[in-house]
């Protein structure tokens, strides 16, 4: 039946105009420059963010997979068994800070706290770990592998385990006290036990660690 009524045509809706965002300076210019940060300053941000310090410098740490996660989970796990067994200190999960010389504090994945460093455990930060393992990011080799690597050597940490997801290896490095230097206790694959000196008896199973990945429900 014809009802004379015609459908509007709809016009084609006009693209935005492009903007190029700008950050909200006004906000930024409350917070120190890189370079100017102090302490105080630092340790008063939100911690709900993954943030380094460096000599009055901030240093954003990148937002882990879940791959990365799933072998962080199973080497805590691991090590915290050993530890809480033979009552040896404490384990702890990254977001927690360890002091490595004055003006810098790093943030490993985990860190191992013997029981008579235990004094110095504050609530922000840690003045001493013993064992620290970092699990390489694939954002931030240079970083994990490198940089890190010679502040714990520097800040005297006795050992330091480097997980390489993408090498499918752990490095297990202990500290030549007099010099203050990294010699390696080894570098184990996929088929290896990565074992500690610091701690006698703890290993882990390579192949297990760097494999680590969801499983799914049957």
């Amino acid at each position: 039946m014809a009802t004379g009524y015609k459908k509007a045509r709809t016009k084609p809706r006009p693209e935005p105009e492009p903007f190029e965002a700008e950050p909200t300076w006004e906000i930024a210019r409350l917070f120190p420059p890189q370079g100017m940060w102090s302490e105080e300053e630092f340790f008063a941000l939100p911690n709900n963010h993954r943030i380094e310090f460096s000599n009055g410098r901030l240093e954003f740490l990148p937002t882990p997979t879940i791959y990365h996660q799933l072998i962080l989970q199973f080497l805590y796990e691991e090590l915290k068994a050993f530890v809480k067994a033979r009552k040896l200190g404490i384990v702890v999960l990254t977001g927690y800070k360890v002091r490595v010389q004055r003006r810098m504090y790093r943030e490993p994945d985990i860190l191992f706290i013997s029981a008579k460093h235990m004094s110095g455990t504050g609530k922000q930060y840690c003045k001493k770990a013993d064992l620290v393992i970092e699990i390489v990011s694939e954002e931030n080799r240079p970083h994990d592998i490198t940089k890190k690597r010679g502040e714990y050597e520097r800040g005297g940490i006795p050992e330091c385990w480097i997980v390489d997801p993408e090498k499918e290896t752990i490095t297990v490095l202990v500290l030549k006290p007099r010099k203050k230097t990294y010699a390696e206790h080894g570098v184990f694959a996929k088929g290896d036990r990565a074992t500690s000196k610091l701690l006698p008896g703890f290993s882990v199973d390579v192949t297990t660690a760097v494999t680590q990945k969801p499983e799914l429900p049957e």
